[in-house]
């Protein structure tokens, strides 16, 4: 099985030196409850192209600084692969950004929130379950395609996570990552990527908080083994 991991999350140096990168943290929760898989990461915010359809049996669309309203030169692309997979039953998962551009691709919309940046964790209903999640998002999805249907809502956002009639999900918190590296990322980005108060407030957040260390895994681990076929 091979699963590629768009990296579409920029890494600026020296702030954040010696950090794992998005790709990274990525499989680092997934690989445990999915070991027959090889991943490929696809540097695209670095130029790197897409991969072939034809090479992939899923792919995880990760997190970004950047909004599906932004003129990137790789948007246009990724919403060509997007539509791609769809169309030869390609298996997505979506984290974060990955989130709201498949609901912008396959039909709905997603744009600014008007409850703003909101980082650290929060109480998400998820898979019929209450569950604690990371979040550091100002984008939500505002209108859910007509082929998927929610699956996950917080009192901050009614549209956390989505179901596809096609193989594809995705959730708008981040499984990935871990608090060790949220408690690093507002030290490191006081003043910097947040503002005093939001970094204190993400936090106290995120020392509060009791996420799962599979959270959304074996959501995803279901959608890829549901369609995979030895080659």
């Amino acid at each position: 099985m091979r699963i590629a991991v768009l990296e579409l999350t920029t890494h600026p140096l020296p702030l954040l030196e010696g950090m794992p990168r998005t790709a990274q943290q990525i499989q680092e929760w997934i690989a445990p409850h999915l070991p027959e898989a090889e991943f490929v990461v696809a540097g695209v915010v670095d130029g790197a192209p897409l991969p072939e359809h034809r090479d992939l049996d899923g792919v995880i669309v990760g997190g970004s600084e950047f909004g599906v309203y932004d003129d990137t030169e790789w948007m246009q692309p990724l919403r060509a692969f997007l539509d791609r997979c769809r169309e030869f039953r390609t298996p997505v998962f979506g984290i974060c950004f990955g989130h709201q551009i498949m609901a912008d691709v396959y039909g709905g919309r997603a744009e600014k929130a008007e409850v703003g940046n909101v980082v650290g964790a929060r109480s998400f209903n998820y898979d019929d379950d209450e569950v604690d999640a990371f979040v550091w998002h100002q984008d939500q999805v505002t209108q859910v395609p007509d082929s998927a249907r929610v699956t996950g809502s917080a009192r901050h956002c009614p549209v956390g996570a989505l179901d596809y009639d096609f193989p594809a999900r995705s959730v708008q918190f981040h499984p990935e990552y871990k608090a060790h590296h949220l408690q690093e990322l507002f030290t490191r980005g006081r003043e910097v990527l947040l503002s005093p108060g939001e970094a204190d407030t993400g936090m106290t957040s995120v020392n509060a908080a009791e996420v799962p260390d599979d959270l959304a895994a074996l959501q995803a681990v279901e959608l890829f083994r549901g369609t995979y076929s030895p080659r």
